[in-house]
């Protein structure tokens, strides 16, 4: 049992009581009556400086949504952040700490709107990573060094317990091997890593195609496992097709959508045309793989013209295959061996656990930064578990799409997609055709390129249109930026109690010019252009402008 030990004082007392006699009684002292505390000035606390803190607090708060792709909570943040300063009892510019403050405020929340909404334009592309492959095959490669006697007995010791896949001990592979455990360690390291989200379910396709598991580890090479890499010929995704192959297998390909950078459908394709390729030469992989690489009408040439129908005879002379994929068949072996047990070549491995996630039946073009707001999570999550979205909106045309969100999100989307208005879920405007309508006239009464109008409707940018055709017109998705619902922020407003200025921030809309805005207001260009330090007349949707009356 756990008790308290006594005080110092009493600890005292009891041992003069074992010393020498009676036990005394004790007899508590009353505590002394507290005096009381004196006064501590306290620091007056500035207003100003108060009120310049909370319009800060409010603009970051808009910047983490922004960040995050929720557009309308950083709308609303944006607009407080401004909005208590002019109904401030100070005003916006009857201090100077104020008027500094606003002006900067204003122009950091313009420069990130106006950010917001280039990135959100419609014609906007996702984003794209480079290669592994460009760089392990680079002219600039160094030669793979000699293996090591540990490594040629490690290589076959593995070799011995390999599946159905036949795996050479050919020099190159052991170089490579040899390599994969020095110099191109990183690359390795980081591709085994990332491998954990997507190897459960590629081993399954394969298993259900009937192909060798250790084909799984082909995007070791190609892509380090990263659905949006692309190559310097424009490979894309985790088994990095060129659009005619994955056209041919099924991939859809389109201004909204890329499925070579779907993890899952690319890998069904890749699975089709690796077992095409097999069966095509003859069940040698080693050729199989090399046409994966070089083409298949490549390979065909180089075993005719050759007469040699075996690839390491085939890449023992520089003039039959290209020098890339000489290097890219003993490459892929190499990682195949090692990915198949890393901790005897000395990797340390944590992969990432498998992907999860829920999937939501999306009714046509939506903007991805709604759908993250909607579903409470990131934009970049919505990114990064749908990368073969090409647009910051789901696709056109498609009203059944399943979009992937994480887990636990998708109900709440789902009932937020259910109770939408019309007018939240279309992410584009339609046009339809009439009398005298070129696509030209259309693109330019629109401010689009004429070629990017021409791609997002999938018709020829020299196309003859039929009166009554519905085009879709890219807008700015980011219009919860740009929308003037909120008078407060989007008409005048007085800014206090100043006798001599007051400011009011004007929302700039489709269509206005700086001369427009300029006589609305009474005041001239050249007085717009230096409150809000431009040069330029060009305005953007949803820009904020300063004005002084």
């Amino acid at each position: 049992m756990r008790t308290s030990l006594p005080t110092l004082g009493l600890l005292v007392i009891f041992g003069a009581a074992a010393c020498g006699g009676a036990r005394p009684v004790l007899t508590p002292t009353p505590p002394a009556p507290s005096s009381p505390a004196p006064d501590v000035p306290q620091t007056p606390t500035d207003p100003i400086e108060a009120l310049i803190a909370d319009s800060e607090q409010q603009f970051a708060t808009g910047r983490r949504a922004l960040e995050a792709g929720h557009l309308a909570q950083a709308r609303i943040a944006f607009d407080r952040s401004v909005e208590m300063l002019l109904e401030s009892p100070y005003g916006a510019r009857s201090d100077v700490r104020l008027r500094q403050h606003f002006d900067r405020l204003v122009d950091r929340i313009n420069a990130l709107e106006v950010v917001a909404l280039r990135q959100g334009d419609g014609f906007t592309g996702t984003r794209a990573d480079p290669a592994v492959i460009d760089a392990l095959l680079a002219d600039s490669t160094f030669s793979p060094p000699e293996a090591s006697a540990e490594t040629r007995e490690a290589v076959a010791e593995d070799i011995a317990r390999f599946g159905t896949f036949p795996i050479s001990d050919n020099p190159r592979v052991l170089s490579y091997v040899e390599a994969f455990q020095g110099k191109l360690k990183p690359f390795l390291t980081e591709g085994l890593t990332r491998a954990g989200r997507y190897l459960p379910m590629i081993e399954r396709v394969f298993r259900e195609e009937g192909l060798p598991l250790e084909l799984a580890y082909v995007p070791l090479i190609e892509s380090a496992f990263k659905p949006t890499a692309r190559s310097r010929v424009s490979a894309q995704g985790v088994w990095q097709f060129m659009v005619p192959t994955a056209r041919d297998f099924g991939l859809r390909y389109d201004w909204f959508i890329d499925e070579r950078a779907d993890p899952e459908k690319s890998t069904v394709a890749a699975a089709r045309y690796l077992k095409m390729l097999h069966q095509m030469f003859d069940g040698d992989w080693a050729l199989a793989l090399a046409s994966y690489n070089g083409g298949q009408g490549r390979v065909q040439r180089a075993v005719k013209n050759s007469g040699k129908n075996d690839f390491w005879e085939l890449s023992e002379r520089p003039g039959f295959l290209p020098r890339e994929t000489r290097e890219y068949v003993p490459m892929i072996m190499a990682a195949m061996v090692i990915a198949k047990n890393p901790a005897h070549y000395d990797f340390d491995i944590e992969p990432l656990p498998p992907l999860e996630y829920d999937t939501v039946t999306v009714p046509g073009a939506v903007d991805l930064r709604k759908v993250a707001e909607w579903a409470g999570a990131s934009l970049s999550d919505i990114e990064d578990l749908n990368p073969e979205l090409r647009r910051w909106t789901t696709p056109a045309g498609h009203p059944d799409y399943q979009l992937k969100v994480p887990v636990g999100k998708g109900v709440p989307l789902q009932a937020r997609l259910a109770n939408a208005d019309p007018s939240e879920l279309v992410a584009f405007r339609r046009y339809t055709v009439k009398r005298g309508d070129t696509l030209s006239g259309i693109a330019n009464r629109h401010g689009i390129p004429q070629a990017e109008l021409a791609v997002a409707n999938n018709i020829s940018a020299r196309a003859r249109l039929r009166i009554g055709q519905t085009l879709i017109i890219p807008r700015l998705p980011a219009a919860a930026l740009a929308s003037n619902t909120r008078s407060s922020s989007s008409v005048q407003r007085a800014s206090g109690r100043s006798n001599t200025t007051r400011t009011i921030v004007y929302r700039v809309k489709r269509g206005d010019t700086l001369s427009g805005i300029a006589a609305r207001h009474d005041v001239t260009v050249a007085d717009l252009k230096r409150w809000n330090n431009r040069r330029s007349n060009l305005l953007k949707v949803g820009e904020r402008l300063k004005i002084l009356q």
